[in-house]
């Protein structure tokens, strides 16, 4: 007899949903996430999206649980300590969702979810010990060490994003600190820096007077742009000794780099590459760099590894 997973991705716009039959996706859809009254209504909405699937398939003997990545720390035992982009506060999802569905749940946090994802079908296959950074609207990152994700103690590890690595920086993260690399690393955060060099120099640049977005920087830097290069050393710079700093402690064989700005592509590896090189332990300098290949399935082929 088959058997079934749920995989689901808890967005703070929408939840995307996969179907997966043994190890392969059979179906995937989205459904909008609804935040109204504190988030109320996520869970209900995606148990009726998962039970009328069920019912649709025919499958209610086949389905042997759910998984799902939600935007927050997660606790091994499901409870989330909050969620800001939902409005949740603390809540076991596993608990309130298996009881929503009458199936077995599993819940992790949507970055370590994300960088099981990689590590099963993407870019991270045929290793055990991988670091995954995301880099987007914001920074994030999940550690599989041994095939298993690495949640820490409150499901805070993996939160790459939030390692100080500015030490003179004026301004407030979004998460109250000063000088994470999302500050820097972000999608954001390199616009930031390229319109600092911008306005600190009279250097020509293709960027001046442009709209600049981190495609465009990266597209500037292929061209050749001195400026736009200056931007990416200082990407690569950061990074590179963030990762270098979580290669101490961890060990990795693989460091795969997702989310939108990894569209750049190895030019953003090799800046990244060469600066870590420089500042990691000798014995972990040989690790492999690649770019993620789930891009946003990731999060419900994580989810339903979660099961397996």
């Amino acid at each position: 007899m088959e058997k079934y997973i749920f995989g689901v991705d808890l967005g703070g716009t929408t939840v995307k949903l996969g179907l997966f039959c043994q190890e392969e996706v059979v179906e995937k859809w989205e459904i909008p996430t609804r935040k109204e009254e504190n988030g109320k209504y996520v869970l209900e909405d995606i148990a009726q999206a998962i039970l009328e699937k069920i019912k649709e398939k025919k499958i209610e003997e086949e389905v042997i649980g759910i998984g799902i990545g939600v935007p927050g720390p997660v606790r091994e035992d499901g409870v989330v300590k909050g969620c800001v982009n939902i409005g949740w506060g603390e809540i076991n999802v596993a608990e309130e969702l298996g009881k929503k569905t009458g199936y077995p749940v599993k819940a992790g946090n949507d970055a370590n979810v994300a960088a099981l994802g990689e590590l099963w079908q993407g870019g991270g296959k045929g290793f055990q010990n991988l670091v995954m950074v995301t880099l987007g609207t914001g920074v994030g990152g999940g550690i599989i060490l041994n095939g298993k994700i690495l949640a820490g103690t409150n499901g805070a590890a993996g939160e790459i994003g939030h390692m100080p690595v500015v030490y003179d920086e004026t301004e407030c993260c979004n998460c109250g600190k000063k000088g994470c690399l999302e500050q820097v690393a972000s999608a954001s955060g390199i616009v930031k820096e390229m319109k600092k060099i911008l306005e600190a120099s009279d250097k020509e640049s293709i960027l001046r007077g442009r709209q600049i977005s981190a495609k465009a920087v990266f597209d500037a830097i292929k061209e050749g742009d001195a400026l736009a290069l200056e931007a990416g050393e200082r990407l690569g710079k950061y990074l590179g000794i963030a990762l270098a700093h979580i290669s101490a402690v961890v060990d990795p064989e693989i460091v795969v780099i997702g989310g939108g700005v990894s569209k750049a592509g190895n030019v953003l590896i090799e800046l990244v590459q060469k600066y870590y090189i420089e500042k990691a332990f000798l014995p972990s300098r040989g690790v492999k760099f690649a770019l993620a290949t789930l891009e946003n399935d990731a999060g419900i082929y994580g989810a339903a590894k979660l099961l397996l």
